[in-house]
């Protein structure tokens, strides 16, 4: 089973489960998107943001695939370009952070690492573009009704340190810098291995008695 994460793009937003294309809980503030959810333009609006994004600031979101079929997704943006993001009682978003907001995997793929993959794959990219932090805002009693937020114990449970807490939305943190050793510890440890390897397997160089 190969498993590969690409960038979301207007081709591939479809690719996103059923209810979170037409989601637009991060993307509009709560009126505009009673309105929206009023009028049933909830997947055009979602489709208008992310465009948005892609043109102004750049890639904004990530989908993982096993084989060929997409089992999650993850988005993120600045804080202005995220309604909201200043709703919550832990706001506003640092301004040095990107704020990462919808974030799925579905039921029957969790527990396979495939939510950590969509973390550096996040961390990966924002990385190369010079951002110093990823944010998040996570919910301290997960359940149906606010599926929209990331329960808390899986952000820390990837690295996310707690920076402003709540007794239901904590807002979390994960410095770039932290977030880039998991590859690095990954290679430090290859190479460890390798190096011993090469040791323990060299063959004996043969003297000659004097």
């Amino acid at each position: 089973m190969s498993r590969r994460v690409v960038g979301v793009t207007l081709d591939n937003l479809e690719h996103l489960p059923k209810h979170c294309r037409g989601c637009v809980y991060w993307e509009l503030a709560p009126h505009l998107k009673e309105q929206a959810e009023e009028f049933g333009t909830t997947e055009l609006e979602k489709e208008a943001w992310v465009s948005s994004v892609l043109l102004d600031w750049g890639s904004c979101g990530r989908v993982v695939y096993s084989d060929k079929l997409p089992v999650g997704f993850v988005l993120y943006a600045p804080p202005n370009a995220v309604p909201r993001a200043s709703a919550f009682p832990t706001s506003p978003i640092s301004p040095d952070a990107v704020v990462l907001t919808g974030f799925h995997v579905l039921p029957e793929f969790r527990g396979g690492g495939l939510g950590r993959m969509l973390v550096q794959a996040v961390v990966k990219d924002l990385t190369r573009r010079g951002v110093r932090a990823v944010e998040a805002f996570g919910d301290a009693r997960p359940d149906e009704e606010h599926s929209c937020v990331v329960p808390a114990d899986f952000l820390t449970s990837v690295g996310f340190k707690t920076v402003r807490p709540h007794p239901r939305w904590p807002r979390l943190r994960l410095e770039l810098r932290t977030g880039i050793t998991w590859k690095e510890d990954v290679e430090a440890a290859l190479e460890r291995l390798l190096g011993t390897v090469s040791i323990s397997t060299a063959s004996p160089v043969l003297q000659r008695s004097p």
